[in-house]
């Protein structure tokens, strides 16, 4: 044999030895201590459907598929032309209900003085009768006047009390109608992204017949599905971690949000060790808002992986779970923090004072700009720190070094005269 032949077996035999070493190595590194228990899964989130709430046509669509939405932004609009009609129908018979109310209350009125006159005429008649100067019949039409003007003024009484009904009534419709018109202004219920596009502009809707068809980021979780002897073990609230297949090497943190109290066979789309007729318990695990939000233009329902669940809070992760990816920090939070830790910043109960934050906002609404240097100039900076559009440039001469010395006072002066040195 010759040595060429030799090299190159004792090359396969180490590549090979390498390769099963290394499988051995990565099959002790994802070994799951006691006390932990995984199951494979894939990212879902719960769908929304936007859809009329009565029959009306596609006037515009704001949105597309995969298109990312907030609470109240606006994804359909109907056309409510014939509801707008119907709106201002409504408005003129709250306006003619209410010029009716004007009348009966006139009219009121018009009876009440009416009365005051029947009642001066049932006494001057009855002084007269009393004197023989006057008949009793004319005392009798007197009285009887009074009375009839008495009950018409409970009539119109009543006739107000009626139009004032009819008023709310027709203010009532109006609301109605109003209240139609913005439900056909379709608005994004949660934070999500759009998944299907179901309707098109011009197309007529039936009453909850879907338009769009959204992923609920809200609420992002992965399902698995273990044995009776570990879902008896594993407590609502767990500690919980997620791998993703795509990115193995990373985990998310989650808990466990809900252990299902009835065991069922596994669905088919996820596959697990034991056998398909075990009975098993479905598990739900939640990811953080927070980590929601911070990578949210990353998240795709569907993706397969592994989720992980402490049965035991005294287990540790083992350390390929442990780098975990966190929520970024926005830049208010590293000021926060920053600004926290100063040892020149006192901390007071609901405030954080800054003893230097006056002067630093006094210079920055000081700074001026010289119109022949184009240069920063400030108060007490010398010309190794001034900058020019932003960058530190040195002194080019001995007239620019007087300028970025003589700071602000030496400006104001210059313009004062008119000139820049």
């Amino acid at each position: 044999m010759s040595k060429t032949v030799q090299v190159l077996i004792l090359a396969a035999v180490v590549a090979i030895a390498g390769y099963f070493g290394y499988q051995h190595w990565r099959a002790a590194q994802s070994a799951l201590p006691k006390g932990i228990a995984s199951g494979n899964g894939r990212i879902e989130a719960k769908l929304v459907d936007i859809a009329p709430k009565e029959s009306l046509r596609v006037k515009e669509i704001r949105v597309d598929e995969g298109d990312l939405v907030r609470p109240g932004q606006v994804l359909v609009v109907m056309d409510t032309a014939t509801l707008r009609s119907q709106l201002a129908e409504a408005k003129l018979n709250v306006a003619a209900t209410e010029e009716k109310v004007a009348i009966s209350k006139a009219t009121i009125e018009r009876r009440k003085a009416e009365i005051e006159l029947a009642k001066v005429e049932v006494k001057r008649s009855s002084n007269l009768v009393r004197e023989r100067a006057g008949s009793q019949r004319e005392l009798d039409v007197r009285r009887t006047a009074l009375q009839t003007t008495t009950a018409a003024l409970a009539e119109e009484v009543a006739k107000l009390r009626t139009t004032e009904e009819e008023v709310k009534v027709a203010q009532a419709s109006v609301a109605t109608i109003q209240t139609r018109i913005d439900d056909a202004t379709l608005k994004s219920p949660v934070t999500g992204r759009v998944l299907y596009r179901l309707a098109e502009v011009g197309e007529v809707l039936g009453a909850g017949g879907k338009a769009l068809t959204l992923v609920n980021l809200n609420d992002v979780y992965m399902e698995i599905f273990l044995p009776s002897e570990q879902a008896a073990l594993l407590k609502v609230g767990a500690e919980a971690r997620l791998t993703i297949d795509a990115v193995p090497d990373r985990a998310v943190v989650g808990f466990v949000s809900f252990v299902s109290p009835e065991a069922q066979f596994t669905p088919k789309q996820v596959e697990t060790k034991s056998e398909r007729e075990k009975l098993m318990f479905r598990v739900k695990i939640r990811v953080p808002q927070e980590t929601v939000e911070a990578y949210i233009d990353r998240i795709k329902t569907g993706m397969r992986g592994v989720g992980y669940v402490k049965l035991d809070d005294s287990v540790e992760w083992p350390a390929f779970l442990k780098n975990v990816i966190e929520p970024r920090r926005t830049e208010a939070r590293f000021h926060a923090r920053d600004a926290a830790s100063s040892p020149e910043a006192k901390l007071v109960p609901g405030k954080l004072k800054n003893p230097n934050a006056e002067e630093s906002q006094r210079r920055q609404t000081q700074r001026l700009t010289c119109p022949r240097t184009r240069w920063s100039c400030r108060s007490g900076v010398t010309a190794d720190s001034r900058t020019r559009y932003g960058k530190p440039t040195s002194a080019r001469s001995a007239a620019d070094l007087h300028h970025a010395e003589g700071g602000m006072s030496a400006f104001i002066e210059s313009r004062r005269k008119g000139r820049c040195f």
